[in-house]
Formats: structure tokens, sequence, C-alpha cells
């Protein structure tokens, strides 16, 4: 399979606007599309075709990298049509590749329905701001939007480290350097420990993978940086315990007392399959830090957040499982997709029960499994 084809893939990608494209052997391409696969009318792709995929997207240095660990990441622009995480690995001694495409566009808050608050809490001079939530569920494009904000308004030098880089932020007002880990520099706790040498306001660390990290971001928030950082974690008082757990216990209370002045805010997100319009919308748990929740971090008495959060909606705080009722009862997602995402399902099923509607099982919609026609 020549270059020629991985182009007609990714055009097919592009034009559906579709998040993902799967390509293994003894399957058709396939593209996620709204979060459901689709197969592509396509030849079923064998071990040759692989190979030559491979070999028309991935650089040099991450051919080696394939040989020798059996799996390589890598980001890579379609032209102008748009940009693609890629991950290629080796299954059943086979290969295997998964592209994500990453939009060339920044959204705007409202485009991806960010809380007002934000506007705020992104102008603050220091402090960490944390944005969770599973893998591909909009962190990325939360954290574009804010930094792209933060660029076009104010006079600020941000250095990003991500692994690999996936939105391009050109400079406007403010001064935009981004470092990719594994080509610019070899890990994210050597990028956080370098930069605060390079007169940095906003500090965005793609992943905060390990103790090293964590402790760095900490650092680098209390010193008077603005951070922002995303963990793969549900919710917002879970992510402030995990936080602390990565400590070793001996630590953990001066960690409790370092994130109650540090910490402004956790946005943590789901992504969810719309039903009233084609697409996905994102659903919100926000909690900004007051006084008498740097005290709950302090005291080690996280479990009494989630009550707060409920009762800080002046504050602009909102619970996921509120925000996803909000959008079923708009109309906007569906009552599987929203118990399927939420934290307290018995509750929400429960709330349905009382409405006089059920929740089944999905059902499923047979465009899905249709061919696509191109």
């Amino acid at each position: 399979m020549s270059s020629m084809q991985i182009d007609r893939l990714l055009d097919t990608v592009v034009t559906h606007d579709a998040s993902d494209l799967h390509l293994t052997i003894g399957r058709t391409p396939t593209i996620r599309l709204h979060g459901h696969l689709q197969n592509l009318k396509t030849k079923v792709l064998d071990s040759e075709d692989m190979v030559g995929l491979m070999k028309s997207i991935t650089p040099e240095r991450n051919q080696q990298e394939l040989q020798e660990v059996g799996g390589t990441d890598f980001g890579f622009a379609y032209g102008d049509a748009a940009r693609f995480r890629v991950s290629v690995f080796r299954q059943k001694g086979e290969l295997a590749i998964v592209l994500r495409q990453i939009p060339n566009r920044i959204m705007t808050f409202e485009q991806i329905g960010l809380p007002n608050i934000c506007y705020d809490l992104i102008r603050r001079p220091q402090g960490l701001f944390l944005v969770t939530g599973p893998t591909g569920s909009g962190k990325t494009t939360s954290l574009a939007t804010m930094l792209d904000y933060i660029n076009g308004t104010y006079d600020r030098h941000i250095i990003t480290m991500e692994d690999p880089i996936e939105y391009y932020h050109n400079h406007k007002k403010s001064i935009v350097n981004q470092r990719e880990v594994g080509n610019d520099v070899p890990s994210f706790s050597e990028a956080l420990r370098r930069s605060l040498r390079q007169d940095p306001d906003v500090i965005l660390v793609g992943e905060m993978r390990d103790l090293e990290t964590i402790e760095a971001a900490i650092r680098a928030a209390e010193t008077g940086h603005l951070v922002f950082a995303t963990l793969h974690t549900n919710g917002a008082a879970k992510t402030i315990d995990r936080v602390v757990d990565a400590f070793p216990v001996a630590q953990q209370n001066q960690v409790r007392v370092q994130l109650s002045t540090t910490l402004i805010s956790v946005l943590s997100q789901q992504l969810l399959a719309r039903i009233d319009t084609k697409g996905r919308v994102a659903a919100y748990e926000f909690l900004v830090v007051t006084p008498a929740i740097a005290n709950l971090i302090r005291d080690a008495k996280t479990f009494r957040i989630d009550s707060m959060i409920q009762t800080g909606k002046k504050f602009g705080m909102q619970l996921l499982d509120d925000h996803l009722w909000s959008l079923y009862a708009r109309g906007a997602i569906s009552a599987e997709e929203m118990i399927d995402k939420s934290k307290n399902p018995a509750e929400l099923t429960d709330k349905i029960h009382k409405l006089g509607r059920t929740v089944g099982r999905v059902e499923w919609d047979e465009d899905f499994d249709s061919e696509d026609e191109k």
C-alpha cells in the first residue's frame, strides 16, 4: 500500500471529522466517529500494507525505537488540514497503528463550554491549575483553549512541555515556546527543572507522570508561576488524593499544606456522544479552591469536598453528575451515556426512575455498522 493510500485514509478522517484511525492486519481501516468504530470500504490490511503504511509516516528515529522497544509515539502535520498523534506498536508479531486527529483550530471557551470562572482563574499570576479525566476526554483541547486565551490577551512567556506536541500555538501577545519530550528534552521532570531558568510566567506540564514531575510542578507553582498540568483521575476530590498519595507517607502532610496554598482549581471532564446533534459534548466537574476548601485539603478531609462543591455554585463550582444531569435534561445526551460516565450511577438511575423513565441497555445504532460510503 503506497503513501498515496495513507493520504486517502487521512483525507477520510479529516472530511468526516473522525477522532481516530485504526490500522491493524486482518481488518479494513477503521475510523472512530462520534465515539463509535466504523469500517471503511477498502481492502483488508495485510502485513505488507502495514509495513508500507508505517514507513510512509514514521520518522527514522521512531522506526528505530519501534525496533528496540516494540512501540513508538510521534506527532506529524498532514499539510494544513490537520495534525495527528500517532502510536505505532507491535501485536502478535505484526504492526498496528492508531492515529488520533488533533484539530488545527483552537476553539473558544464558548465552543467547548468551559465555565466562565476560568477567565478569572487563568489571570492569576501563580498557582496550580489541574485538568483531569480519562484518556480522550478532551483535556488537551481545554488546555489549548485556556493557553490560547492567555496568549491573545496577556503578555506572558508561556512554556509548554508535551509528549508529543498536539496543538501548535503561534506567538500572539505572549511568547510561546513548546518543548516536545523525547525530541527537545528527555523528560517532563527535566523540562520542568530547566524551565524555571527560562523566565516563564505560565508553564504547561502535559502529564504529571511521576513523583519527580509532580514535585517540580508544585514547586514551580509555589515560586510565582501559573502551572497547568493534567492527570488521569476522575473527579476533583480524587485528584487531590492522588497527588498526595504519590508522595512517601512522611511527606504527605507537607504536600497537603503546599496544595492548600498553591492549588487554584481542578477541572475534571468527560466527553460524551451527543444525541441532539452529531458530535461530542464535554461534561465538567469544577472545583475552585476557596479558603474553606484549602482547609479541607490541609486537614486531609477531601471526602467533604464534593458537598462543598455542591454548595459552591456562586464560586462557579459544579459536580460532574449535576452537569451530566443538566445535559440529559436538555436532551443533549442519552440516559445510558449519562449513567456510564457518572460518579454515582445509582443516584442518577434513581432520579430517572422518579421521572417515570427507564434506563435500558444501549440499542446499537445500525448506522455505525454500515460501511463508510467513501
